[in-house]
This record gives C-alpha cells, structure tokens and sequence, in this order.
C-alpha cells in the first residue's frame, strides 16, 4: 500500500515499509511454495504502479494478471484489513499491459538474434567454450559483411556461409570447424521447438514501451504471460537475462533517484543462474552492481535464497523472506545462511522464525533512510488491494482493448531482407554467374570445333584441287582405252570412205 514516499509491505512490532529512495537497491522475495511470494510480489508492484513507477513481472500461473482488477471484499479480507488498521482501504486494479513470448494473448515480444548477442545466445543454446567461439566467428563475419542477423533463419543461413567458405575466412577470423558448425545447428532445432522461431524476430521489442504512466500517473505493470513459457526455460532465462542487460546498456545514468524509474522481478530465480558460465555471472554481477545508477531496482524471486549466487545476493538489500522447510542436511544450511543474512533482532531467534512462518508471513528488513538495513520484523505481509486471484475475462479483455496502440506496433511480424535473403540473393547471383560461364565455356568449345571442322573442309577441298590434273591409274587405262576405240573407229571410217586401207 503505497503512502506518500514509502509502500507499506507488512507490520511486525513496526510497520515495515520500503522507501521509494532506496527502491533501486535492489531486493530479494524467498520463501518455499504456498507461503505466500505472489501476494508479496502484488503489495510491491502494486505499490510501485501508485507511486508512478512502471514495473516488470513474469506470471508463471496466471494468477499475477489479477492486479488489473480489483480485489473482492469477503470476510476474510475485513478481518485482515481491521488487523492491520488500515484506515481509508479501497479495493483498486492497476494500469497493466499484458505481453507474450509464444502463443496467446497480449502483446507478441520479439527481439532479435544481433541483440541477444553471442554470449547470452551460447548460453541459450548450451555451447561448449570451442562452439561459442565459432559463434563469435558468424556474429564478427556477418558485421564486418553488414549481414543482419534478425532471427533464426538468418543465424542458419550465416552458420552455413561460414562453414562453406571456412578456408577463406581462417586466416582472418581463426579456424572454423564443420562439426562445431553442425553442433550449433543442431542446438537451434531445440530452441525452435521452445518457440524460439516465434521469439527472434521484427518489430523487436522497444523498452521504452514499458517505462510508460497512464493519464492518472500510474505506472503500467508490465505482465508477461510465463504460463507456457515457463516450461522452455532457456528461452525464459535468456530473455530476463538479456532485458537486464538491455537496460543497463541503453538507459543514462540518473545518479541517486527520489524513486526507481523502473523495477524488474525475475521470477523463478533458479532458473537464471543454473550452469550459468563464470563469464555471463560476472557480467551479471557487473549490471547488478551498476545498474541502481540508472534509476533501476531489481528483485529476485526463488524459493531460497541459495538458488542465487553469492555475488548477486550480497546485491539485495530489501529482504522479504517467506517460511522455509528444512527436511534435509542442504535445507538446513539455506535456512542458516539466510537467518544469518539478516540483522538480528533481540525478540526472536532469526533461524527458528523461519521455519516456524505461516502462511502471509515473513521475515523482512528494508533499508532505512541512511541506506542500512533495519532490524529484521517477524510480519504479516498486508493484502494487496487487487485481486489476489486470476483475473476474470472481462477485466483482461479491457486491458487488451487499452494497448490496441500497441498492438498495431508489435502484432504483425515483419520479415525484411536481412542475412538470409542476403546471402540466398548472392547464392543465385553465383549460380547465374557459374551457369552462364558454363555456357560460355560450351560455346567456346562449339566454335572451336566448327574453326577445326572449317579448316578440315578446306584444307581437304585445297588437296583435292591440286591432286584433279593428274590421272589415277584406273583414268589412264580408261583413258588409253578410249583411244584405241576411238582409233580403231577412225580406221573404220576411213576404209568405208576410200575403200580400203594400204597396209
């Protein structure tokens, strides 16, 4: 509940409250299933959303969504607002928009395979150090060339240039092997199947679109529809991760803020930092730590607090920590190292408190107004004055009516020429040019036959006149034949004129 600079979270001995000044900070919501992390999580979007400040969370059950409609009044909930001394409750939803990686509703959210880059893609496709190199190679040669590598067929069609021309290209940008080629072909067969044909495409998604306010100063909570997406968890970890990242590398510093311009949930945190390379976690620790400056408050939310790693929770200053259940040797270390992360509180045992909460309530400590973190409260967390529940269709029509304006930004895909028609359009222009050189080739040989085949004829018509003078034995035995007869007719002729010949 917000209350001029500060959101009411819970009360204990004391109110606990998080200051808006100390909101990018960044914080962590823990707690085992059922405790009650989504009723948390709704209190401080909701909160944020009053304050004027626009938020990001993932809803993984459908239940999230409800903070677009107000909550219902029941008996359960007069009994809780009367406990807590609410004075003024209303029941209020906030300004949301809805957004969607794979099929369904809202908002279609695209981006492309340039702007993930290679590092956050390797991981996505779970490279091998050797692979994620040969992908550095395609990104570096498809720059160098102005290839646009905007989805998946795109990254295909360069991961096969590269291959064919890999003699050509090694001595420039280092070896290229087929088989890690044909290893990272075989990686994006499995991301497609997890929608990623549908996630890496045009128009790509603008951040801008989520820092919005409504008419009433509002901030919009922004809801990702994670209840399908939350079963390809490569595509959902390497999208949260890389919106981080897009956030610290476009946005200007703001210094030290009255209030957070934006602030993003992670949602099962788990999910984020599983096998994740030394390399990725040390640029994530790096925007974590930097990323307060501009004016941005990030907040994990996993079941315990081991599921992230120590570098980032040492980042987390605003604690909200749900009951944990400790069964096991390992379960019992979490619960240690996270009573131990709190500053203690005289009136209780942090260690036991945590396993010993109900239902609504947590452990919490925000920092106060010099930036130290308060003496942990054993709390009930307040009910938020949205519905707890998933929303009613109606409500949801609403809000996918309100972002119409957007719709007609983001829903249709745009497939523009880019390194697929590129190199596909240079691949028949390499073709025309080798078939038209064969035909070439053939007519030169064609008319090289025909200069022989011409010469032939001519040189036999020149023997053939020189040789007609002279007389072939068989012409001269005609010939000396010709002249007997025609002697022994003139012998003839004459004896029939004179009478006879003398002898």
């Amino acid at each position: 509940m917000f209350l001029q600079d500060r959101i009411w979270m819970a009360t204990g001995e004391n109110p606990c409250c998080l200051l808006l000044n100390q909101a990018n900070r960044h914080g962590l919501i823990a707690g085992a299933s059922g405790t009650g992390k989504t009723v948390t999580l709704k209190v401080m979007a909701e909160g944020f959303s009053k304050a004027g400040v626009p938020v990001f969370l993932a809803d993984a059950k459908g239940d999230v969504l409800g903070m677009c409609q107000p909550g219902k009044d029941t008996e359960k909930m007069q009994a809780r607002i009367e406990r807590f001394g609410i004075e003024g409750w209303s029941y209020e939803g906030c300004p949301c928009r809805l957004w969607n990686i794979l099929e369904g509703q809202g908002l279609p959210v695209r981006i492309t395979v340039s702007d993930m880059g290679p590092m956050l893609l390797a991981r996505l496709l779970n490279l091998t150090e050797v692979q994620e190199g040969v992908l550095n190679i395609v990104f570096r040669v498809a720059d160098d060339q102005q290839l646009l590598l905007i989805d998946l067929k795109d990254l295909r069609s360069m991961l096969n240039y590269v291959a064919e021309h890999s003699k050509e290209i090694e001595t420039s940008y280092g070896k290229v092997a087929s088989s890690s080629v044909g290893a990272i072909l075989r990686a994006l067969i499995a991301v497609e199947d997890q929608g990623g044909e549908r996630f890496f495409g045009e128009p790509d998604l603008q951040l801008d679109d989520w820092f919005s306010c409504d008419a009433e100063g509002r901030g919009y909570v922004n809801v990702l529809d994670a209840r399908g997406l939350i079963q390809s968890p490569q595509v959902y970890s390497m999208f949260l991760l890389w919106m981080m990242s897009e956030l610290f590398e476009t946005l200007p510093e703001l210094g030290d803020p009255d209030k957070p311009r934006f602030v993003f949930f992670f949602d099962e945190a788990h999910l984020l930092f599983n096998g994740m390379p030394k390399e990725l976690l040390a640029k994530i620790v790096q925007v974590v730590k930097l990323i307060r400056s501009k004016g941005v408050g990030i907040y994990f939310i996993t079941q315990s607090p081991s599921d992230i790693p120590d570098e980032v929770l040492a980042q987390l200053s605003n604690r909200v920590q749900h009951g944990l259940r400790a069964y096991t040797p390992a379960e019992q270390k979490a619960v240690r190292a996270a009573a131990q992360s709190f500053r203690a509180n005289p009136a209780f045992k942090t260690e036991d408190a945590i396993m010993e909460l109900g239902t609504g309530e947590a452990l919490v400590s925000f920092l106060d107004e010099e930036g130290r973190p308060s003496v942990v409260e054993n709390a009930k967390v307040l009910p938020p004055q949205c519905l707890m529940a998933a929303p009613e269709q109606r409500y949801v029509d609403v809000v996918l009516a309100e972002q119409a304006e957007l719709m007609d930004k983001y829903g249709q895909a745009v497939d523009r020429s880019s390194a697929f028609e590129q190199l596909a359009e240079a691949a028949q222009k390499e073709a025309e040019a080798a078939e038209l050189a064969a035909e070439r080739e053939a007519l030169e040989k064609e008319k090289a036959q025909l200069a022989k085949e011409r010469e032939r004829q001519e040189k036999a018509a020149a023997k053939k006149k020189s040789g007609s003078s002279r007389m072939t034995p068989t012409e001269r035995a005609v010939g000396n034949m010709a002249s007997t007869i025609g002697r022994e007719v003139g012998r003839q002729l004459i004896r029939g004129i004179f009478g006879s010949l003398k002898r």
